[in-house]
């Protein structure tokens, strides 16, 4: 049997439990609402009201969105969390002003298409983080290391990648480009959610099997599974983009102090590193504020400071 280092099953079952429960609560807001609103633990609301919209299942828009919570509300505002199945709703409903906010986007690269389509609609409030990609990934015991070695091993893989969610743009770009790059046209993109995409690949590295999955950097699953990016030579998944903070339009206008602290607001790999693991690992679902709060504590100089509040 090949070794390899093990991130222990029960951690990593148990977040991806944390994750499938958090998506049956989920509502499909093909209007752009949904029935998951909660209101800041912050400091009140006397200055207004901010919609954030988000993917739960992406977790780095769910890790943003609680930090986000949690600094609104201590500027004063009342902060209701909008949660959706897929980035379309998602970004129909901030075009029409559904949504104030979209804590964690993709609009350079995977998510290209709707900026193109609502981006007249749409503010940019600035990124805080630079270099975020697609990737295609193996886990580190299977012994190929480029995109250009999957044909050749199809039946190793059952000529299968395992996806994510069908309207993600990580799934246009795995069927529209990469495939076609690496001649796997008679391959079958398997999507469904995050979740499951995460359950199947915790049960094949439990086992040592091959597998192939669509994942994505920042994200937390390189940290509980021992993972490795396949190279890439015909560019095919695109260039390193970064992740903004995205308002509706007439945003920046109607909350000046919010956009030109986002504007301010940047964390290095490490910062959202821990952000995301904490969020997501180490407290997990129905405790992300508490989990913010802790970050916060570790890390009191990363944010701008606050304005002051009305």
């Amino acid at each position: 049997m090949r070794t390899h280092p093990r991130t222990p099953r029960t951690r990593a079952g148990a977040v991806v439990a944390s994750l499938a429960g958090a998506a049956l609560v989920l509502t499909a807001c093909g209007d752009g609402g949904s029935d998951d609103t909660s209101g800041s633990e912050g400091s009140g609301g006397d200055a207004g009201t901010i919609t954030l919209g988000f993917l739960p299942s992406w977790t780095d828009g769910l890790s943003m969105a609680h930090l986000l919570e949690h600094q609104l509300g201590e500027m004063g505002y009342t902060v209701e969390m909008e949660t959706l199945t897929e980035a379309a709703p998602l970004y129909t409903g901030l075009a029409n002003g559904d949504v104030d906010m979209y804590p964690s986007a993709w609009p350079e690269v995977t998510h290209a298409d709707y900026m193109e389509e609502y981006g007249d609609r749409i503010e940019d409030l600035g990124a805080y983080y630079d270099g975020a990609v697609l990737t295609i990934a193996v886990p580190e015991y299977v012994d190929i290391d480029s995109m250009e070695e999957l044909k050749d091993n199809a039946d190793r893989f059952g000529n299968r990648i395992v996806g994510i969610e069908p309207g993600a743009g990580l799934t246009g770009v795995t069927q529209d480009s990469m495939m076609p790059a690496y001649g796997l046209e008679d391959w079958e993109l398997v999507t469904s959610s995050t979740t499951a995409m995460l359950s199947e690949l915790s049960s094949a590295v439990a086992d040592e099997e091959d597998i192939v999955v669509t994942l994505w950097r920042p994200f937390w699953a390189y940290t509980e599974f021992p993972m490795k990016d396949l190279e890439d030579p015909e560019g095919a998944m695109g260039d390193p983009e970064g992740l903004h903070f995205l308002g509706t339009d007439g945003f920046a206008e109607e909350h000046p102090e919010v956009a030109e602290w986002l504007g301010q607001l940047t964390l290095t790999d490490e910062e959202y590193g821990s952000l995301e693991d904490m969020v997501v690992n180490e407290y997990g679902e129905g405790r992300e504020s508490e989990a913010v709060e802790a970050w916060l504590e570790a890390n009191p100089d990363v944010l701008p400071e606050l304005p002051a509040t009305r």
